[in-house]
């Protein structure tokens, strides 16, 4: 015995469908979150700085790597008691980068 045409169900391939997006959505939900790309921890202008860290030796020095947004990298070392950035010529900008060292001692409280 045949039901009617509105009492079939839904097409067989809408069925599948509806299958496979079920499936799809719930393992885009299941599976681990990847990593976010994390902006650097202190930026001023188009110069960021990373990996700051305090120098064992002489606690009035930080060092830190400087970026640029053309992705040239250099580590620096600041005298957070003058401001003065050593070595004081390099690839990345100095203005910023002088910049962004001050604001690093203030933040640590060496200034």
């Amino acid at each position: 015995m045949r039901l009617p045409p509105h009492r079939q169900g839904a097409p067989r391939g809408l069925t599948r469908l509806v299958g496979w997006l079920l499936v799809a959505i719930l393992g885009f939900a299941a599976a681990p979150a990847l990593p976010a790309h994390a902006d650097p921890g202190l930026c001023i202008g188009p110069i960021c700085a990373d990996q700051i860290s305090r120098s064992a030796k002489h606690h009035w020095q930080l060092r830190l790597r400087l970026a640029d947004q053309r992705g040239q990298r250099e580590r620096i070392t600041v005298d957070c008691r003058n401001g003065r950035l050593s070595p004081e010529l390099g690839v990345v900008d100095r203005r910023y980068g002088a910049a962004v060292a001050r604001k690093a001692c203030r933040l640590v409280g060496q200034s």
